[in-house]
């Protein structure tokens, strides 16, 4: 895969005259060098359904007039040497849509989706339970024949991902099969069986003329814990707009997941202010500077969404802007091929345990896991998210948060982590039987309940920064838990005087802490550390500091001495290792930038401002002979002590790597 691609939208109605007309390879090619791009996503068929060449199995835009701009579109890349990866609209056809609305998809109230009726303007989702299937092959089949002496550098099929349908052609497919229509567990396996015969169906059809050909579903998500959706891809393009409502700690937790599968991945954000969709839009160059380098530092191929014009003219202002960051990556490109990450944590997704036992909790398994991420990436550890496929020896700390009931699978990998040293710090209900109120390790403590009262406080007796002898308060729910005789208590959960009801209230929101201790807080046994609060959630929705200093306490006191990577980077600032084995070189990856909330929740990065005198600190058992910054090639000083290494980074002005030869 290529380091700087383009990812080309050109959704455009038949109600727009002249398409393509002011198309010119000079002036397409110009845009591309002027972005160092060397891959672009171009359009075989958009959501309105029209095709974008003389196409037999669909129609060509009749704006176009018979131009076909996708075949201009790969004539000019490839004569550039740029790769021209095509664009095919699966979910969504809005031209069939009028013609078959039979085939759509359809909620239990037969409404469609994403718009729900045909009286407002937009897209409707199509069924792949449907003849819509064949249609759409024939449509995959029919490009590679047609650019196969050209050669198909790949294709994106967009809006895939299952589907719970309940359209006429579902519902006939179980009641067929004896089932019912209307359990929702029946309608989710045949939501499973309908995609993944849709995946294999478009394999079959390209595999027809070329089996070399690279294919992505994209479903806007790569769902964790799912390898085998993951393996129905060639390789993982993992879209992520921060400004588009996905935010800046969207991609790392994406990338931490993926960079274990040993699939090729690229994070794809836009150049749009907010996101697809939008002409005339731009966000500043110093944003997509950090964009790019934070896919690069997580281990990803870099994609950038734009929006052609209809007049098929390419802005040159986009690709000036795109440029800006691309060419920084050029340079960078020798450090960041065939790496792997470094980590001392792994994070055991919530969202990958749901679909392996079955358990939910209230819908908030998303916020499980970003509140974790979020406390973890705040505090500069190198760790990776886990499911239950993942080889948890790599790791000296396994996290579960909040709600990690423990069965069979779980129990037996995590009893091998620990026979090897491992420890594991568990919060909520976690570490607890999944069928029985009784925790599966050694916390020091034994479960006794939740607690009723809520908010409550959490008193500790340990220092740690910004944190002291008083009480903090804690939104998330509480658990009641005591102390066994060989654990040990670093904090307690006091009570609150009451919770809040019509008759019982004081103060605006919640009472104060009453000052009676209602059980142990923070705990620590045998098998690792305890704290009895959703204290992810808590720190997801509510962002207390209290909650990520009790974690990080707890998160330090069981790794010790054990960090690979230290610093006194601040707290926006992004610390990743990489491990490039060919070469015989560590890549420490360290960002900085600050997102300011602008106009309704956008994030928002504008200055970057440098950062001087930044403190690394590197324990490794791999002999380090030689220290630089790249790209620049400027020899760093350090000092070794006690098997660790220690340096200062002169400048980090938005992204640094530091060499670490071995």
């Amino acid at each position: 895969m290529n380091f700087r691609q383009v990812h080309l939208d050109f959704h455009t109605s038949e109600k727009i005259p002249r398409v393509g007309d002011k198309f010119d390879k000079k002036q397409f090619q110009a845009a591309l060098k002027a972005g160092h791009v060397n891959s672009i996503t171009v359009f075989a068929k958009c959501h309105h359904g029209w095709a974008y060449f003389n196409s037999k199995a669909n129609e060509i835009h009749p704006a176009l007039n018979g131009f076909e701009l996708l075949t201009a579109e790969i004539e000019a890349a490839h004569e550039i040497g740029v790769k021209a990866p095509i664009y095919i609209s699966a979910g969504l056809d809005e031209k069939m849509a009028r013609r078959h609305p039979e085939w759509l998809f359809r909620n239990i109230d037969e409404s469609t989706s994403w718009v729900k009726s045909f009286d407002k303007p937009g897209y409707h989702l199509f069924c792949f339970n449907s003849p819509y299937l064949d249609y759409l092959c024939e449509q995959a089949k029919e490009v590679c024949i047609k650019y196969k002496d050209m050669g198909v550098d790949g294709l994106f099929f967009d809006i895939s991902g299952e589907k719970e349908c309940y359209c006429q052609n579902c519902m006939n497919t179980l009641i067929k099969e004896g089932k019912d229509p209307y359990d929702p567990k029946n309608v989710k396996a045949l939501g499973r069986r309908t995609y993944a015969n849709y995946t294999k169906r478009i394999r079959e059809a390209v595999d027809e003329i070329d089996p070399s050909i690279r294919i992505f579903h994209n479903a806007g998500h790569i769902k964790k814990g799912r390898r085998e959706l993951a393996y129905m891809d060639t390789h993982l393009e993992l879209e992520s707009l921060p400004t588009g409502g996905w935010g800046y700690d969207h991609f790392p937790l994406s990338a931490k997941y993926v960079q274990q599968l040993g699939m090729d991945y690229l994070g794809m954000t836009g150049k749009f202010h907010r996101a697809w969709g939008e002409f005339g839009g731009f966000k500043h160059p110093n944003a997509l500077r950090y964009e790019c380098a934070l896919s690069v530092a997580n281990g990803a191929k870099c994609s950038v969404g734009d929006q052609l014009h209809p007049s098929g003219k390419a802005d040159m202002v986009t690709y000036e802007l795109i440029g800006a960051a691309y060419s920084e990556i050029e340079e960078k490109e020798p450090w960041l091929d065939n790496v792997s990450s470094v980590a001392d944590i792994g994070l055991l997704s919530y969202e990958a345990c749901t679909d392996t036992l079955g358990y939910d909790y209230a819908g908030n398994s998303n916020n499980f896991d970003v509140g974790a991420g979020r406390i973890l990436l705040e505090g500069h550890y190198l760790f990776d998210i886990l499911d239950l496929e993942s080889d948890f020896s790599k790791y000296k700390v396994i996290v579960l948060p909040d709600a990690i009931k423990i069965e069979g699978t779980i129990k037996a990998k995590l009893d091998e982590f620990l026979k090897q040293g491992g420890k594991l710090l568990a919060t909520g209900v976690s570490g607890l039987y999944l069928d029985r109120d009784e925790f599966a390790f050694d916390f020091g403590v034994k479960y006794e309940g939740v607690c009723e009262l809520k908010p409550n406080y959490m008193h500790p007796s340990f220092t740690y920064e910004n944190i002291g002898d008083t009480a903090y308060l804690m939104n998330a729910t509480c658990y009641n838990v005591s102390l066994t005789d060989e654990g040990k208590e670093y904090a307690k959960a006091e009570k609150t005087y009451f919770n809040r009801t019509v008759e019982h209230f004081s103060s605006h929101r919640h009472t104060s802490n009453s000052m009676e201790f209602s059980g142990v807080g923070v705990s620590e046994g045998k098998d690792g550390m305890y704290i009895a609060w959703n204290i992810f959630l808590d720190y997801a929705e509510n962002a207390m500091l209290a909650a990520k200093r009790t974690v990080q306490f707890a998160l330090d006191t069981l790794l010790k001495d054990g960090k690979t990577v230290e610093t006194n980077l601040y707290t926006q600032g992004v610390t990743t290792l990489m491990d490039q084995k060919d070469s015989s070189r560590y890549i420490s990856h360290i960002l900085y930038a600050s997102p300011v909330k602008r106009g309704k929740g956008i994030e928002v990065i504008e200055d970057i401002i440098p950062v001087y005198n930044v403190e690394m600190t590197y324990k490794t058992e791999k002999k380090i002979k030689n220290a630089y910054l790249a790209p620049q090639m400027e020899k760093l000083e350090f000092t070794e002590k006690g098997g660790k290494i220690s340096l200062t980074v002169p400048k980090l002005d938005c992204h640094q790597m530091i060499v670490l030869d071995y």
